[in-house]
């Protein structure tokens, strides 16, 4: 009791009314629409443990029948070349490979001499560098480098646009427009960082020139720089299960799968017969996969063909890269859904497949239950003790739908729990993002190129030449080197902050010690273990960095 001269306030009294009040509303509001939420997280848990079973027992039956895509499909290794032009040269088509770049000082070198040295006569190969940089040192060692490699007997051109319209889309788009190219039959697509074997158009041509009805051979992924730091070895891990299971299942069950964007060849007539490259959203590999996919054709996944390359090690890099990879998708399905479900010329089951299992429950239902039960609904569980989550559903199926996901790099099996709290923090991104481009709103058409640190980040630059009004190559002069002083890369201290997940980690951690001080579900181990997840990536301690100064 507080008084003021002749007013007195009952405290208790007010704070009894309070409690009071708060546990009606807490009872007849907040509990039954919590519930609702556990129940629809728990669906979307049960929808996500039956895909991952499925996919799962496809790639099984692969394995144990030995069902690889030579089995599958007709396969012949390319004729040797000869003198005879009937069974020599002339037995190899002409193959158009790209190579879209944009201030790639980094790496542009890798991606140029790798397709340089591929196996394949250099007549029937046209290189195209279509070179969007806006670096005017760059560009010119792009282009030197180019002239370097056609000084010695390689058809290769340095297409520079005045314009990024359209981004990669555009740049690609452009490149098929050249009258050189009307005579190439298929086209090879790599990233400026990806660095394909010789063998690689030998080992998958051959599909597109043997089946008709294929129209993309896909290659895996293979990381140069998997164990650079822990954030890294996460993404490994993720895009290994990508590979290995779901794009072995979607290529052995449904011959569809996203493309890409990259390490993969295409048919040529197969762009053109579903509208081309298309810019309308940030994923114009998946786009045109999905358009090709409703005229009927065919995808391969070829996992024994591997193509090194290099994931993002910075946080900021990674970030943007998801941003991209989560909204795309979910733009897409927006503008495609009307066309997947009034399409005729495929099946009804290969239109469920891409409308259920490829876009909602792989593009919305895994970010949205990662980020909303895991991050909101257990916690607030914890404050809402009239609410449970059945057992099954917060520890039995999680844990087994980690472990199938976990299958694809067994090297980092020991990872698995800090891989989970990774991701259930990348998930907070990923749904800000599809939602974004669910709702065409916002950032739905941003697109910032992924930063490669290439050989810069693990060897001193050597100096580069720069072409100025030379005739020959011999008059080229160096000028000076394209970076600046060396900075080994360092594991962050302090760059800046991320609030999101700063705010993310005091709440998860203040839901843990309420659980441990009054509610004792049990949850604040995980809810102290995801805190500092978020706190850590909050305080940005993730990634590397080459120091610019």
């Amino acid at each position: 009791m507080l008084e003021f001269g002749s007013l007195s306030i009952d405290l208790e009294g007010i704070e009894e009314v309070l409690l009071t009040k708060w546990k009606q509303i807490r009872v007849n509001i907040v509990a039954p629409l919590l519930r609702v939420a556990v129940l629809i997280c728990l669906i979307m848990t049960l929808m996500i443990f039956v895909e991952k079973v499925f996919v799962g027992l496809i790639c099984l039956v692969v394995k144990v029948f030995k069902l690889k895509p030579e089995k599958r499909y007709r396969w012949e290794p390319m004729r040797p070349e000869t003198s005879d032009l009937e069974i020599g040269v002339l037995s190899y088509p002409m193959v158009l490979v790209q190579i879209p770049m944009y201030n790639e000082k980094e790496v542009y070198k890798l991606s140029i001499r790798a397709v340089c040295n591929l196996d394949w006569p250099s007549d029937r190969m046209i290189i195209q560098v279509l070179d969007d940089s806006t670096d005017p040192v760059v560009k010119d060692l792009v282009g030197l480098e180019c002239k370097i490699w056609k000084s010695r007997g390689l058809n290769i051109n340095h297409e520079v646009r005045n314009n990024r319209k359209g981004y990669k889309a555009g740049a690609l788009k452009d490149g098929m427009l050249h009258y050189s190219v009307k005579d190439c039959e298929y086209v090879a697509i790599f990233d400026a960082d990806f660095q394909p074997e010789s063998d690689f158009l030998k080992r998958t041509v051959p599909f597109l020139i043997h089946n008709p009805e294929i129209a993309l051979v896909q290659a895996r992924w293979k990381f140069v720089n998997a164990n650079e730091c822990m954030m890294t070895r996460m993404q490994e891990m993720s895009l290994d299960y990508h590979f290995k299971i779901e794009q072995e299942a979607g290529s052995s069950a449904f011959s569809f799968f996203g493309f890409n964007g990259t390490a993969g060849v295409w048919r040529i007539s197969t762009i053109a017969d579903a509208g081309g490259w298309k810019d309308r959203t940030t994923v114009e590999d998946m786009d045109l996969a999905v358009r090709s996919s409703l005229d009927g054709w065919k995808f391969v996944y070829v996992g024994d063909v591997k193509v090194k390359c290099e994931l993002p090690s910075t946080f900021k890099a990674y970030r943007y890269q998801q941003h991209r990879w989560s909204c795309g998708p979910a733009n897409l399905f927006k503008k495609m859904i009307l066309e997947i479900i009034a399409n005729k010329k495929v099946s009804t089951w290969k239109k469920i497949h891409l409308i259920y299992n490829f876009f909602f429950i792989g593009k919305i239902v895994a970010h949205t239950s990662a980020y909303i039960f895991s991050c909101i609904v257990i916690p607030l569980s914890v404050l809402i003790p009239e609410v449970e989550i059945p057992l099954w559903g917060v520890a039995y199926i999680p844990t087994i739908i980690t472990l199938l996901k976990s299958v694809g790099t067994p090297s980092s099996f020991h990872l698995v729990i800090p891989w989970v709290l990774f991701e259930n923090v990348m998930s907070l991104h990923r749904i800000k993002a599809a939602t974004t481009g669910f709702l065409d709103v916002g950032r739905v058409n941003e697109w910032i190129v992924t930063t490669k640190l290439g050989d810069g980040s693990k060897t001193k630059p050597s100096m580069e030449v720069i072409v100025k009004n030379a005739k020959d190559l011999r008059d080229a002069k160096v000028i000076e080197p394209l970076l600046g002083d060396y900075k080994k890369p360092q594991v962050r201290t302090r760059q800046r902050f991320h609030l999101a997940e700063l705010w993310m980690g005091v709440f998860m951690f203040s839901a843990g010690f309420y659980d441990v001080a009054y509610t004792k579900k049990g949850y604040f181990i995980y809810l102290f273990m995801q805190s500092c997840a978020f706190l850590i990536i909050g305080f940005d301690f993730i990634g590397t960095y080459v120091k610019t100064s």
